[in-house]
């Protein structure tokens, strides 16, 4: 069987770059080439839609970047030409990214009319000192206003992200920022720690960061609230209500296929006759991606995954579930036996940092913890 197929959309423009990001994002310096870009996705789109042949869309993720940049017309073309070249389902979820600071009332019920069923917004904190050392554009009463916003205009499933590990941030400010998010009510929350990520500013300059003991016992501090408030740790930094996990971000996880459009973005397609896996990639600058989209020998790269990588990549998505895999699941996605795993796996089983219980395999508290170490036990 086809592996679930979702669709990735990168729209890149940001107001400005934030110092921790390692995104494909550039500042908007002048009017956003809304409309030329939209036309150069659905461009793009054509060239993919011959490799997925009858397969339905089951999820659409707009991200970026800041794609609430885009005006709700802007959006509502980009949908409505999404659906004319592929088969999109009609329970599909469909996610756009925004950012407080371009929040807007008219935007946001635009957004929900032109087929968004589910908003991210990206908050980060909501204390004014940790919002502008981390660079963005927004404060709290607009964080407060934009979820406000999101709720008005009818977004019941509503993601939102949150980090903890901030500058001179302690464990009483990540507390508060935490029920704060909890009591406005969302349905999901992306909750992770901020991490320097090379080619960043804060990379470059690094701030002054909590201590490793201080992050463990605020992380801990920080996950037992959430349990107490009814959500669910279901991947390393996704928390969910019942019912209210990312279905698209799940499909990665479950090392599913999903076209990648736009600059800079990513897929995964499975050749349903051959088995053989394909990572496209996309031309990471605008102005060049807009020149060369719809055309596969300009626009980006293909590259096929070798099976000796095809298991490290599996579990790399696989393990970050709480619920792990189910043991079927690696032949299904790879094509390969899962004896292929040993003796790492019975290494891994034998020191307590995998279980197998009922055909599943899935992390231990202690392998959670330490999910890297885990990973490493299966490079190639």
């Amino acid at each position: 069987m086809s592996p679930p197929l979702g669709l990735y959309i990168h729209i890149p423009w940001c107001v400005r770059k934030c110092p921790y990001c390692d995104f494909n994002s550039h500042r908007a310096e002048s009017e956003l080439p809304e409309r030329a870009y939209v036309d150069a996705l659905l461009r793009d789109l054509e060239t993919e839609a011959a490799a997925i042949g009858e397969r339905t869309v089951e999820t659409v993720f707009i991200g970026g970047g800041t794609p609430s940049l885009f005006s709700a017309a802007g959006i509502a073309d980009l949908l409505a030409g999404v659906r004319r070249r592929v088969a999109l389902a009609p329970s599909a979820e469909v996610t756009l990214e925004a950012n407080p600071g371009t929040a807007e009332s008219d935007r946001f019920r635009g957004f929900r009319q032109a087929g968004v069923n589910r908003l991210s917004l990206g908050i980060q904190s909501f204390d004014a000192a940790p919002l502008r050392r981390l660079g963005r554009i927004h404060g709290r009463e607009e964080a407060l206003a934009a979820v406000e916003m999101a709720r008005a205009a009818g977004f019941a499933a509503l993601n939102l992200d949150l980090m903890f590990g901030l500058p001179e941030q302690g464990e009483a400010e990540a507390l508060a920022d935490l029920r704060t998010a909890i009591g406005l009510g969302p349905t999901h929350l992306s909750f992770y720690q901020l991490t320097l990520e090379p080619n960043t500013l804060f990379h470059k300059y690094p701030p002054r960061l909590p201590e490793e003991e201080a992050l463990w016992s605020l992380q801990q501090a920080c996950q037992a609230l959430l349990a107490q408030a009814g959500f669910q740790q279901y991947e390393v930094s996704a928390y969910a209500r019942d019912g209210a996990c990312c279905r698209h971000n799940l499909n990665y996880w479950r090392f599913g296929d999903y076209l990648g459009i736009g600059a800079g973005a990513h897929g995964k397609i499975t050749d349903m006759r051959t088995g053989d896996v394909t990572r496209t990639t996309r031309i990471r600058h605008p102005l060049h991606y807009l020149a060369a989209a719809g055309d596969p020998a300009r626009q980006g790269t293909r590259q096929r995954v070798a099976p000796d990588q095809l298991p490290f990549e599996f579990l790399m998505n696989a393990l970050r579930l709480r619920e792990g895999f189910a043991e079927p699941l690696f032949a299904a996605r790879t094509g390969l036996p899962l004896g292929r795993l040993e003796p790492q796996l019975t290494a891994c089983l034998d020191e307590g940092l995998l279980e197998r219980q009922a055909g599943r395999i899935r992390c231990t508290a202690t392998g959670f913890n330490f999910l890297d170490n885990v990973l490493q036990r299966f490079l190639p």
